[in-house]
């Protein structure tokens, strides 16, 4: 199956979920997300406010802040297809511009470098357990990612995994995936087919 077609039938599963499945399996996912280690080690955590149906962030970062964790959110150019991030302290800091995301206000928040960020949480919306991801089509992480050297994982529903999602030569495999089940580790997964 081609990448678009993956992405539009994943969609439409997770429109359907009813608000207590979809608020289930995201506690499940924040609470395996804030206990982990790669929490407890990064100071800076870079992550997108979430729209339904994505595994829900708002009460996540809530939660980070509370921990004394610096939170960075992305602000895309469109025009270029590429993003910085930035640290917001308060969900007044960030505004409504493109494709509805909530975004950081450059002028009220502080620009961070990839270099800076710790841990990136990498939205998407089909996933395999070597890492490699269908997104939303826009290529932003596409181009982030290369630049960046710190810690990957991203959030899904156990639903939106795949045996294997169709790969191009600049797709960027992520570290791990975290879902309501489980906790897979995808760089091991890679080094264990690699070597298999």
């Amino acid at each position: 199956m081609e990448k678009k077609d993956l992405r539009k039938q994943t969609q439409q599963f997770l429109k359907q979920l009813d608000a207590a499945t979809y608020e289930g399996w995201s506690q499940q996912i924040q609470q395996r997300f804030l206990e982990s280690e790669a929490v407890q080690r990064a100071a800076i955590i870079g992550l997108t406010v979430s729209a339904f149906p994505e595994v829900e962030t708002r009460t996540l970062i809530q939660t980070l802040w509370s921990m004394g964790k610096k939170v960075a959110v992305p602000r895309c150019k469109p025009e270029t297809h590429e993003m910085d991030f930035y640290i917001f302290n308060n969900f007044e800091e960030l505004e409504t511009v493109y494709m509805a995301l909530l975004e950081p206000v450059p002028a009220r928040t502080q620009y961070v470098t990839p270099q800076d960020i710790d841990l990136l949480v990498v939205p998407g919306v089909v996933f395999d357990k070597v890492g490699y991801r269908i997104g939303y089509g826009g290529g932003y992480y596409d181009r982030y990612l290369p630049q960046y050297k710190g810690e990957t994982v991203a959030f899904c529903f156990a639903a939106q995994m795949v045996a294997k999602v169709p790969k191009d030569t600049y797709d960027y495999p992520i570290d791990s995936i975290l879902t309501e089940l489980e906790w897979i580790h995808c760089k091991q997964v890679r080094k264990e087919e690699t070597h298999g």
